[in-house]
């Protein structure tokens, strides 16, 4: 057989002269996405009012523009805080609105954050709905369609790859590349010329002294002369952060307004901050970068003098994350009420708003989704300054935030770019938390989430998840905690559905076993497990030892969670799509299984992805008894609900769509079922490549259909 079905999938070889293959799958089938995220916006908050001694740089970079010509890459470096992004951002202003360049600006800070990034920015290219899916669930490489798309952009564009602190994150799949259409433009800490072969390297650094006053003067203008503003920025280390901080202080005093001369008093005093900023080059001697701490830490002690430590809190628990837009919903729930009222949240964030302690920043195109973004070397800085005893709580919170922005129980759903924006934050928190009671929660949210992302399609995004939560997880608990081996089985799921078949087995056949010894064989999470290591052995060939297994899993599960929850009735409807005939008549004879669609409906509901899952298994099986005009009309149904749910692109979808031609072919309907094979396996070759073993089988059965035409 050369077909491959996945998850509740099943492949099937008709007797005699026929080769035909169906996929059928129903764990939450890959969801079209409602629209790329936007990379025409930079996601960068307020741009500076002035942008100070960068003129040189900024000119540099015009004079490629001004060249028209392409293979450029600029890479902009400095230490956290020197102002590389706000440099970046001017001339992409520069380049869309003087040169009409097309500006593209994607997040380079981790890999999800920057394969997301890419696809949409092979989106905007006029990459189809197919090619990206098949570029996001891996069955093409994505790095080179994105690069395909723009080097025929018809357009001149510039591409900013931002916050690229892990250069090793563009090797991987060769990410950083150059094209005659259009100039790349980097941020990052690194500046080893090893990490940027080909590529001119601008060096940002802290400001002159008299640029460094007049950005003091721009923000508090009436708060003191240029000279004082320039005693202040020395004291500084004129770094444009810790400037802007305190510009953002000074203007914000009205009971005891303060001015340059006082807040240079209380500078002088010293404070117990350790500024962390992981990543950065070694850039100087003199390296300023702890009077951010400084800088930050006079404003929260003024929170607290005027009665508002509400703000405190808040910067406590938003720098326990990800330097990366956070979603202003998942502040916006009960569980913060363990670190500040609830309804104290909202001035909390404007006072942090205020002064430039975090910015507002939109993700997404139109609206887009609301999100505050604090810089990463503050969030550090503010890590470190954070009394040891409040961290466990910090910590717990917010991964019950982050927690309670996902659905406890994830199911199929639309596209949902929330999902991406939550990733980096929950890896960031397992990596600042050490209590092993949080960690095991966290990792329980990072699991729930990697779920999520699955079963929007979303296999690759799933994958890193859930694998790096899962690594760093271990580091705490150990290896055999329950709530590892769940990620772990979580991750040989994905690894199925990324077609790494032999991976995927040897991690669920080492993770069931664990689960098995430690938990026993009917434990939820080792049925888990056994469902998931059933559809890997069915696709590798393996019927007799999955059949097995998937009678075991549906038997365990009746038994440890009823006859009617839905992971029962799951593995119930993966029987009925694995028996042939024959095998289906004595089965039904003896457990009704043929009435399984009924039981879903009544159960579940008629709407449960379970229940329309189940209603395509029995539309087969009814099509194998030859119940041809009951099977049509069944799966006439459900295609059109799979359509209207998921599109005509995926999986799912065509899997019906290709029963569906068979039904019509077998009830005379010949060219109406050529037709509908002729579209899937347009769209099978689009969206997986013409050698992917569904697009082979899809064609395999397309030519026969024709060959039998009367």
């Amino acid at each position: 057989m050369d077909g491959r079905a996945q998850d509740d999938g099943r492949v099937y070889q008709a007797s005699g002269d026929q080769h035909i293959s169906e996929h059928h799958h129903y764990d939450g089938g890959p969801q079209a996405p409602a629209g790329p995220d936007s990379v025409r916006r930079p996601a960068v908050g307020r741009p500076p009012l002035v942008l100070r001694d960068r003129t040189e740089v900024l000119d540099r970079l015009r004079s490629a523009l001004t060249a028209q010509s392409g293979d450029d890459i600029f890479v902009l470096y400095g230490m956290g805080g020197c102002g590389k992004t706000a440099v970046a951002h001017a001339f992409f202003q520069t380049a869309t609105a003087e040169y009409g360049r097309v500006g593209l600006w994607v997040n380079a800070t981790d890999r999800a954050s920057l394969r997301s990034g890419m696809l949409a920015v092979a989106a905007d290219r006029g990459a189809a709905d197919g090619e990206l899916l098949a570029a996001r669930n891996g069955y093409r490489p994505a790095a080179d369609l994105v690069w395909r798309y723009l080097a025929s952009s018809p357009d001149p564009w510039l591409l900013v790859l931002d916050n690229a602190d892990d250069p090793a994150i563009l090797s991987d799949g060769s990410w950083l590349r150059t094209s005659p259409r259009g100039t790349v433009l980097v941020t990052t800490r690194r500046a080893a010329p090893r990490w940027w072969p080909g590529a001119e390297l601008q060096h940002i650094g802290v400001l002159p002294r008299e640029d460094a006053a007049r950005v003091l003067r721009d923000l508090a203008p009436h708060t003191g002369t240029l000279a004082q503003a320039a005693e202040i920025a020395d004291r500084l280390g004129r770094l444009p952060l810790a400037l802007t901080l305190a510009g953002g202080f000074l203007s914000h005093q009205v009971i005891e307004p303060w001015t340059m001369d006082v807040y240079g008093r209380h500078l002088e005093e010293e404070l117990p901050v350790q500024l962390l900023d992981r990543g950065a080059d070694a850039l100087s001697d003199a390296d300023p970068r702890h009077l951010v701490g400084q800088t930050w830490q006079l404003t929260l002690d003024a929170f607290a003098a005027r009665g508002l430590p509400e703000a405190v809190d808040l910067l406590r628990l938003i720098a326990r994350l990800a330097p990366e837009p956070l979603p202003l919903s998942v502040l916006n729930d009960d569980g913060i009420s363990a670190v500040l009222p609830r309804g104290r949240a909202e001035s909390a964030l404007r006072a942090l708003l205020d002064h430039s302690l975090v910015e507002r920043v939109d993700v997404g195109d139109n609206a887009g989704l609301r999100c505050v973004l604090g810089h990463g070397v503050l969030l550090d800085s503010v890590v470190a300054a954070t009394p040891a005893a409040q961290a466990p709580v910090l910590d717990a919170t917010a991964g019950r935030l982050l927690g309670a922005a996902l659905p406890e129980v994830p199911d199929a759903g639309p596209y949902d770019p929330r999902l991406r924006l939550l990733a980096p934050h929950v890896r960031a928190l397992l990596r600042r938390t050490g209590e092993p009671a949080v960690v095991a929660e966290v990792l329980e949210v990072a699991t729930r989430l990697a779920t999520a992302m699955h079963r929007t399609g979303d296999y690759p995004s799933a994958w890193e998840t859930v694998g790096a939560a899962a690594d760093i997880a271990a580091r705490t608990l150990g290896d055999g905690h329950r709530a590892v081996l769940a990620a772990r089985s979580r991750a040989g799921r994905v690894l199925f559905r990324l077609g790494r078949y032999t991976e995927a087995e040897e991690s669920l056949r080492r993770t069931l076993t664990a689960q098995r010894q430690r938990f026993g064989a009917d434990d939820p999470d080792s049925l888990d497990s056994a469902h998931g290591l059933q559809l890997v052995l069915r696709n590798l060939g393996h019927a007799e030892e999955s059949l097995t297994l998937l009678y075991a899993t549906a038997a365990g599960r009746q038994a440890a969670l009823g006859p009617w929850h839905p992971l029962t009735l799951r593995s119930r409807s993966s029987i009925l799509a694995a028996l042939g005939a024959a095998e289906l008549t004595a089965e039904d004879g003896r457990t009704g299984l043929l009435s399984l669609p009924g039981q879903c409906a009544e159960h579940l509901g008629v709407d449960h992805t379970v229940s329309v899952g189940a209603r395509h298994n029995h539309a087969w099986a009814l099509f194998q008894l030859g119940r041809l005009e009951e099977a049509d009309s069944e799966i006439g149904e459900v295609t059109e609900t799979y359509l209207q749910r998921f599109g005509p692109d995926y999986p799912i979808a065509l899997a019906a769509r290709q029963l569906q031609a068979r039904t019509r072919t077998a009830l005379g309907h010949t060219d109406e079922g050529i037709a509908l094979m002729d579209d899937v396996v347009a769209r099978r070759a689009q969206s997986l490549g013409q050698d992917h073993p569904f697009t082979v089988a899809s064609r395999d059965l397309l030519r026969r259909l024709r060959a039998e035409r009367p």
